[in-house]
């Protein structure tokens, strides 16, 4: 095992010491995670008897962070996969895999004596989760190890970490990784710039999100408006977020040159009238068979939480033979949304014709919540939230696979 600098002192600080709670936060990428592919064999073989606990924001990203490339690094026979009940065999022991995103997941806790634990993406979790794990580490010599990515300053876990508890904990930032490729780290650096991204996941600190939210768009919105779209367009996708108590229907077409190398918002339409659902879904569809003359329109996006309108919808299309697969959004957290449009903009990778009067203003004007505890982009009525969450249903699809 090749360790960096960091990682090599937290080996020695954490498995030749010890201590009830063993934190890695920081940085993306900042190499925080990859030592505990070879100490958590370590844990493993030497804990006590108990349970040993592996929990994740969900089973499936424990699976991809951290079961994944263990089983590369020691095969299949040594790095089980969990079975539904989230029993996996690990290094000769039974272990079990929870997921800790929603309160829930407490239930699987009750009753468990533990004698180690592991916590990947910690401040991801449902804090109940985390409380209940505290009262069942009771084995004698039980330890704790976990990663994280910084957030607000007010989140709970910030607050544990503040604590009295005896807890050894290791700030990452990305230059801590010197595995990395320099030009990887520039650019990573470029999108997360002028924003709050930038202090958590580039310098590994607890950064509270205020103010304009897309920094880049908003000090310069001209230099992603463009006259004319590309001629290279592959295909396009549609995003509508429906209207309702004061906020407006929004639909916006996104565009797509060859390998997303450029994403491009074509055209919009927003109205905040009190629309019957005949009129809405006529309204949709003209849009749609308009833009149809000059794009190829894949998919239309819809906010999933009207599923009578999207019935509607889809039944219209089918009448007037659009091919367009009309689908439910998946509405991922707004946090994970803003993050990807902060990415775009700061690698000049996302451009919008000018008549998308909504959207521009939308994207320059929209804020952070002030005094919120966790990440909340402000969404009281005097902002233009409703071409944001149209423009992000268009795109959902692909932010796991760019950026």
């Amino acid at each position: 095992m090749n360790f960096s600098p960091k990682q090599s002192k937290v080996w020695r600080e954490t498995v030749e010491e010890f201590h009830r709670w063993n934190i890695s936060q920081g940085a993306t990428r900042s190499g925080k995670t990859y030592l505990d592919y070879f100490r958590i064999p370590h844990r493993i073989k030497t804990a006590p008897r108990g349970h040993i606990f592996l929990i994740g924001n969900t089973v499936g990203t424990l699976e991809r962070n951290i079961l994944d490339p263990m089983r590369e690094i020691w095969t299949e026979g040594l790095v089980g996969s969990p079975s539904q009940s989230g029993r996996v065999r690990l290094f000769g022991r039974d272990c079990w895999c929870l997921g800790a995103d929603k309160s829930t997941q407490v239930s699987k806790l009750q009753g468990a004596g533990a004698a180690y634990c592991y916590g990947d993406e910690i401040t991801t979790w449902s804090e109940s989760v985390f409380q209940m794990l505290k009262s069942r580490l009771d084995k004698k010599g039980a330890r704790f190890d976990g990663t994280c990515n910084p957030d607000s300053p007010g989140h709970w876990f910030h607050r544990f970490l503040q604590s009295g508890a005896d807890i050894h904990q290791t700030r990452f930032t990305i230059d801590d990784n010197p595995f990395l490729e320099p030009e990887f780290v520039a650019a990573l650096k470029q999108e997360y710039a002028g924003t709050v991204y930038y202090d958590r996941f580039i310098l590994g600190k607890w950064r509270a999100a205020s103010g304009v939210i897309y920094r880049a768009f908003a000090d310069n919105p001209k230099a992603f408006i463009i006259k004319e779209p590309p001629d290279n367009i592959v295909y396009c996708t549609a995003g509508l977020d429906f209207g309702g108590n004061h906020s407006a229907h929004a639909l916006n077409l996104t565009g797509y040159t060859k390998g997303f190398a450029k994403i491009i918002t074509l055209d919009e339409w927003y109205s905040k009238e009190a629309l019957t659902p005949d009129v809405l879904e006529m309204r949709v569809c003209d849009f749609l068979e308009r833009n149809m003359k000059k794009h190829r329109i894949a998919e239309l996006y819809c906010d999933s939480a009207e599923q009578v309108l999207i019935r509607g919808i889809k039944a219209e299309v089918m009448r007037r033979g659009l091919a367009v697969d009309v689908k439910n959004a998946r509405k991922n957290p707004i946090r994970d949304r803003i993050r990807f449009y902060c990415r775009l903009f700061g690698t000049g990778r996302y451009f919008i014709l000018p008549h998308c009067e909504n959207t521009i203003r939308a994207f320059s004007e929209a804020v952070w919540e002030d005094g919120a505890i966790t990440d909340r982009r402000l969404d009281d009525g005097s902002v233009n939230i409703d071409s944001l969450d149209a423009q992000e249903y268009s795109t959902e699809f692909l932010m796991t696979m760019v950026g």
